[in-house]
């Protein structure tokens, strides 16, 4: 027991030692305050929160989002398919593609995947 708790103390010394030399030696300059400003997406974040945000960016945002969380979703189907009958996982599996095609071809004809309007 002792011989942890000596290692525990000489470890806590040992990196207390580190962090005060590494915040002594660091160089910090004052006149470079824009570095240490929080950074947005590109947004000031000391001018008004209420300009104008693109809707066809959130658009396709949304849209990724949805197709990446189906891709997810059709992983696992990799693995299903030694645990199931091979006609279950085939109709399943066309089912849930053929959804996925249908609101493809639905967003492609209402225009919301063209980005230049």
């Amino acid at each position: 027991m002792l011989i942890i708790s000596t290692l525990g103390i000489i470890l806590f010394l040992i990196t207390t030692i580190v962090m005060c030399l590494a915040s002594l030696l660091s160089k910090k300059d004052y006149a470079d305050r824009e570095k240490s400003t929080p950074f947005e997406c590109g947004f000031d974040p000391k001018s008004s929160a209420r300009l104008p945000f693109s809707l066809r960016f959130f658009l396709i945002a949304v849209i990724f989002l949805i197709f990446d969380v189906e891709i997810a979703l059709l992983l696992p189907l990799i693995l299903l398919l030694n645990f199931t009958p091979a006609f279950w996982w085939f109709y399943v599996t066309l089912i849930f593609l053929v959804i996925l095609l249908i609101g493809l071809y639905h967003e492609w004809t209402q225009g919301a995947l063209n980005w230049a309007e």
